[in-house]
């Protein structure tokens, strides 16, 4: 059994978890909406892409670890002209050894005006 880890955000109204951990593994999804409101922040896909990196960050520290232990990243874009801002924001983001990672495009997000969402996978230690 995987356990939730407490990020001291709310929890959405959804029956998720916005992030998960199994011993030494981190398992967690990240959107650009505001922990506070829920509603998606303001601002284009550079402010967006910020905002999930975030989000991410303070994700693997209530989980116990950092940036540094993300090994896998799956970034799904809503336009494929987003790809060189969200890669200009990853680089100074991540430091090496980068993650992994593996860019889609797709049609359409969840939210209306969503353009990014990732899915993550880390490993403590």
């Amino acid at each position: 059994m995987f356990e939730c880890v407490d990020t001291g955000y709310e929890r959405p109204g959804h029956p998720i978890s916005g992030v998960v951990r199994k011993g030494d593994q981190i398992f967690t999804v990240q959107i650009p909406t505001d922990v506070e409101t829920g509603k998606l922040v303001n601002g284009g896909i550079e402010e967006q892409v910020r905002h999930v990196f975030q989000k991410l960050a303070h994700a693997m520290q209530a989980a116990g670890g950092s940036l540094a232990d993300v090994m896998l990243v799956q970034v799904y874009l809503a336009d494929p002209a987003d790809w060189a801002p969200m890669h200009a924001i990853w680089t100074g983001t991540f430091k090496e050894p980068f993650p992994a990672r593996a860019t889609v495009v797709v049609k359409q997000l969840m939210l209306e005006g969503m353009r990014i969402e990732i899915v993550v996978n880390a490993h403590l230690g």
